[in-house]
């Protein structure tokens, strides 16, 4: 017992303790609207299927515009101001939603939001790496899932109180809820240092984009992100509209979905990459989809056959699942990616790597959206058959990454106290 209860203690410093629990807030926000925005553009707005999931694209489409320029900034400016930048357009984007009245508005607002984003992930995930130790880096993305998943989890339970397409008044306070969150990460920020890198680095070594693109593991575990993305993590929004529209699952019953999800990732997502220590990567990553494969046709095929509270189970039961392979991809794949970066280029290539969420998050929401239009029962089938392909491809990438970061790092004794990191000029 005592083993299982050190194995949620991720061994790290306490300037990151703070910096997620900012992202508790942030992602609580998210949480209170993110599984209700295509139920208010669709039932309360009165947009279209097809054009409520090009919304939901056009975020992503956001973060790929804005992307390009956020590596650069993030190398040279730091992360700490590009990630109150995001968050602040972010905090515009949503909180005047409530004023949207026709697809333009829509289009518009979420732009501004996507182009937020873009900068959000970048500097967030330099950040940490930065105030990491690097054998402990794996665990401090596999937090950064946890406390991401926790405040969805907690969010996506109070949007489904709140929420009731009879009164468009609710939305509202989501919306609003959502923005106030945004904001108060970026108070949080004001506490945080920056320990940032050696400028003897900076001055001596090239940093262009060309230097990202050329490095052929790095491009490998893009290709693999874009896949998990736009089968997995990019559909997530469309499971409510299919889960009401064909089985009458209700917006309480859809809160409580991502409720349970998130939560399957509380609790498992540290103990998973404690056990993950000494493991190789790739095999790891090839299980998620695979995991996903079982969530997404358990999920078809329950909202087929069942109904209500019946349909209701099953999907909890599949995205359970979901939730468990999520949680291979923080010690797996992001901390892969900071570990193969240098530290001077670490904002470019965490930029570059977010266009695989940005772009995979415009095909898989647009795509899906006129798919569960079309034919909805299709939709999970289909998904299913690309994460078959992203296995393959991670169980391929393996022999591509360098031995030194083939298998995950292994840490030390949870007794062992874990020294701060202290902030240095730069």
């Amino acid at each position: 017992m005592n083993r299982w209860v050190r194995s949620f203690d991720p061994q790290l410093p306490r300037t990151v303790w703070l910096l997620q629990l900012g992202g508790v807030m942030n992602s609580f926000g998210n949480g209170v609207v993110l599984p209700f925005l295509v139920i208010y553009l669709h039932d309360v707005r009165g947009f279209g299927l097809g054009v409520s999931g090009l919304v939901v694209a056009t975020s992503a489409a956001g973060q790929v515009t804005a992307g390009i320029l956020a590596g650069p900034l993030v190398d040279r400016l730091g992360p700490r101001p590009v990630l109150a930048g995001g968050l602040t357009m972010q905090a515009v984007g949503f909180g005047l939603f409530p004023l949207v009245h026709q697809p333009w508005h829509a289009f518009l607002l979420i732009a501004i939001e996507g182009a937020g984003s873009a900068g959000f992930w970048p500097s967030q995930s330099t950040l940490i790496a930065r105030l990491t130790p690097a054998e402990r880096r794996h665990a401090a993305y596999a937090q950064q899932r946890v406390t991401m998943n926790l405040g969805i989890g907690l969010g996506g339970l109070v949007g489904g109180l709140i929420a009731g397409v009879g009164n468009p008044g609710s939305f509202t306070a989501l919306f609003v809820i959502d923005a106030a969150t945004f904001l108060a990460y970026v108070a949080v920020l004001t506490v945080i240092p920056d320990p940032g890198v050696e400028r003897s680095e900076t001055e001596t070594r090239p940093a262009s984009y060309s230097v990202v693109l050329r490095d052929r593991v790095f491009v490998g575990l893009w290709t693999l992100n874009f896949l998990f993305v736009t089968a997995g993590y990019s559909l997530f929004n469309l499971v409510p509209p299919f889960g009401r529209d064909h089985a009458h699952v209700s917006e309480h019953q859809i809160g409580l979905l991502f409720f349970i999800n998130t939560a399957v990732i509380v609790i498992v997502q540290l103990p998973i990459s404690r056990a993950l220590e000494g493991r190789r990567r790739m095999r790891a990553l090839a299980l998620m989809p695979t995991l996903w494969i079982v969530a997404w046709l358990l999920l078809d095929g329950g909202v087929y056959w069942l109904d209500a509270t019946g349909a209701f189970l099953v999907a909890a039961v599949a995205l359970a699942i979901f939730g468990v392979g999520e949680c291979f991809h923080g010690p797996a794949h992001q901390a892969l990616v900071a570990e193969i970066a240098p530290d001077h280029l670490r904002g470019r290539y965490f930029a570059v790597h977010s266009l695989s969420w940005g772009l995979a998050g415009t095909v898989g929401p647009a795509a899906g959206g006129f798919v569960l239009a079309w034919r909805p029962f299709a939709l999970w089938p289909l998904a299913s058959l690309v994460c078959c392909a992203a296995a393959v491809v991670a169980l391929a990438l393996e022999r591509f990454v360098p031995a030194q970061h083939r298998r995950i790092p292994r840490g030390v004794e949870a007794d062992a106290p874990v020294l701060d990191v202290a902030p240095s000029a730069g």
